[in-house]
């Protein structure tokens, strides 16, 4: 029945109708033997037909119609124009496939819109990472240039070798970073969060800062409960706390002090790393969280601008936040807060 045409099964319809009235005609005139019963049924029959054949031309000029709206109305869809206007009456099959339609385009503008957005982060990515790895690469092209162009004596030799090993450092933070923050983003770690001590976390964190605090000669306080225990990623949540104490050691001058301190709350567990250092001034407080974001003046301090970015992803994907607090020339205070369960 599928694959017969709607013309077809309506001639096939009116032919049936026709033959069934005509043979009921005639076998009514035969039993009565009244030859008038024969002709009222072929005029029945007749005008049957008729009334059919408007039916069926009626039929067709509106399924056409639907049809014609139809195509233009996808038409439209797939070209992003306007939403599909919506039948009046909903009792029709017409206004239960045009609310489809409508909620259809829907969902089509939806993913239009984020494959648009993802197009965007996707050339803002490249266009940070292009611009992360200039830097780097053409100071190396420079020292190799002049390593093999260029007689150099054997100190000056070594300071352009030390370079070379500064900038490669460099690109091989930037590749870690970016790949530790594509796995996040695409889901390829899973959090695993786990009942255990927050002390452990935190010490794993503060054991990559102790040289660099003891070189500047940054005084570190630490206030922590040793019974605390959270629901957390301990491999993770660490690597977001060293990111933390990571800028605190690099904007926090000579001899100043940090100082990391946890409290417990009702629903949470908030985590304070405070500084004496540099501060952020509260119109660039919002944006020291995007990806490759860094202050101008401080362009002359190692990194890439992806650490605070990185903290806040882990903490989010455990259900927590982080928020900021900064004064200029008084430090900062980034403030974590992880649900206890």
């Amino acid at each position: 029945m599928r694959r017969i045409p709607v013309k077809t099964m309506f001639f096939l319809v009116e032919t049936g109708a026709a033959l069934s009235m005509l043979v009921l005609s005639f076998l009514l005139s035969a039993m009565t033997g009244q030859g008038w019963v024969l002709a009222a049924g072929v005029l029945l029959t007749a005008c049957a037909l008729v009334w059919l054949f408007l039916l069926t031309m009626l039929f067709a000029r509106r399924l056409s119609q639907f049809t014609s709206d139809l195509c233009q109305t996808m038409d439209s869809m797939i070209s992003g124009g306007e939403e599909p206007a919506r039948a009046d009456d909903s009792e029709t099959i017409f206004a239960r496939i045009s609310y489809r339609l409508s909620r259809l385009y829907g969902v089509l503008q939806e993913n239009r819109r984020k494959v648009d957005e993802e197009r965007r982060e996707l050339q803002t990515l490249v266009s940070d990472i292009s611009h992360q790895v200039k830097t780097p690469v053409s100071n190396l092209k420079m020292v190799t240039d002049t390593l093999l162009t260029k007689p150099v004596t054997e100190q000056e030799r070594q300071e352009f070798l030390q370079g070379i090993r500064s900038q490669t450092d460099k690109l091989e933070f930037l590749v870690q970073s970016m790949g530790k923050a594509s796995r996040l983003e695409t889901g390829a770690i899973t959090l695993e969060k786990k009942d255990g001590p927050l002390v452990d976390t935190l010490a794993q964190a503060m054991s990559g800062i102790v040289y660099g605090a003891e070189k500047k000669g940054i005084s570190v306080e630490v206030r922590c409960p040793e019974d605390l225990r959270v629901s957390h990623d301990g491999k993770w949540t660490a690597e977001a706390l060293f990111n933390l104490l990571d800028n605190a050691v690099k904007y926090t001058p000579t001899g100043g002090k940090i100082s990391v301190s946890v409290e417990q709350w009702e629903m949470y567990v908030k985590l304070d790393v405070s500084d004496t250092g540099r501060g952020i001034l509260e119109s660039r407080q919002a944006a020291i969280f995007r990806r490759f974001y860094r202050e101008e003046e401080v362009h002359d301090q190692p990194g890439v601008g992806i650490g605070l970015y990185l903290a806040r992803e882990i903490i989010s994907q455990q259900g927590g936040y982080i928020k900021v607090a900064s004064e200029v020339g008084r430090g900062s205070t980034f403030s974590v807060f992880l649900p206890k369960r």
